[in-house]
């Protein structure tokens, strides 16, 4: 039997960077939500008790290193389970860029894998365990939209965005997530009304959505890798309604309300970004 599982992307509506804690990770709050750019994940049973990773995209480690690879040892761990799993990624996110590729193939293992061997675990479990693998695990454990806090593994579910397009550019840059925190001045930097966007969701307002967008974290990539700001203006002399850049980078994404005006912008960038995807929002848990 085999056991297929969505993992979709994220992008972040809202990022504020509130303090560093005594941990040394970064007390965070924001607003995300998912779109329809899928990885698909399959997971294979084996009669050998071992964990493989496979990928036709070389640049998806099979071990240690992927966060796919991390949730299905946890499981096995943390619930005593000595059966082998085959999981084949099927990658059509961006790696490292800034849209949780890598979490949402481990929430995805935590949930496919939660019901191949028949754990009946709950979401809430899974995304509490999540948790431990990495900081957006648990939110993409659940999907949709959502106010995230602490490290963000705090969820609470928010309503879906009004549905529009998300024209997303990823430059041919890596973005150290660690180099930008190290360069993050939190008196310097801008911070979001997250407040607000919360509001603006809850009243379904997407006028007030976009323009309440913000990401704390944007500056300092910003002025690390210039072509964060050129796709930035691309898409608002393309008549982008928002553009904001998504976690740590380096992806910029725009909302765009009006069919045309996102496929002008996404004809704009191609020249300009080998990674362009035109995608509608999700926003909604399955």
């Amino acid at each position: 039997m085999q056991m297929l599982e969505k993992a979709p992307a994220k992008i972040n509506l809202s990022l504020d960077v509130l303090y560093k804690r005594n941990d040394g990770f970064h007390e965070v709050e924001m607003v995300m939500t998912t779109v329809d750019l899928a990885d698909r994940i399959e997971l294979t049973p084996l009669k050998q008790n071992v964990i493989k990773v496979e990928s036709e995209n070389r640049f998806v480690p099979n071990d240690e290193r992927n966060l796919a690879y991390r949730a299905a040892k946890l499981l096995k761990d943390h619930y005593g389970v000595k059966k082998g799993v085959r999981i084949f990624i099927e990658k059509n996110i961006p790696v490292a860029a800034g849209l949780a590729g890598g979490s949402s193939d481990a929430a995805a293992v935590l949930r496919g894998l939660n019901r191949l061997w028949e754990l009946n675990r709950t979401t809430d479990e899974l995304a509490e365990l999540g948790a431990q693998i990495g900081s957006d695990v648990s939110f993409c454990v659940y999907g949709g939209t959502a106010h995230a806090t602490g490290r963000g593994e705090k969820v609470e579910a928010l309503p879906a965005p009004p549905p529009c397009w998300v024209v997303l550019a990823k430059p041919t840059i890596g973005v150290s997530t660690q180099t930008v925190y190290q360069n993050l001045d939190l008196q310097e930097a801008a911070h979001p009304n997250t407040e607000a966007m919360i509001q603006a969701l809850k009243d379904g307002d997407f006028k007030s959505i976009c323009g309440n967008v913000g990401n704390t974290l944007e500056g300092v990539t910003m002025n690390l890798h210039e072509e964060v700001g050129q796709i930035k203006d691309q898409m608002r002399q393309g008549g982008a309604d928002a553009v904001l850049m998504s976690g740590s980078g380096p992806t910029v994404f725009a909302l765009v309300e009006q069919d045309a005006r996102a496929q002008r912008i996404y004809n704009s960038l191609k020249g300009f970004c080998e990674e362009v995807y035109i995608v509608r929002m999700l926003g909604y848990r399955e």
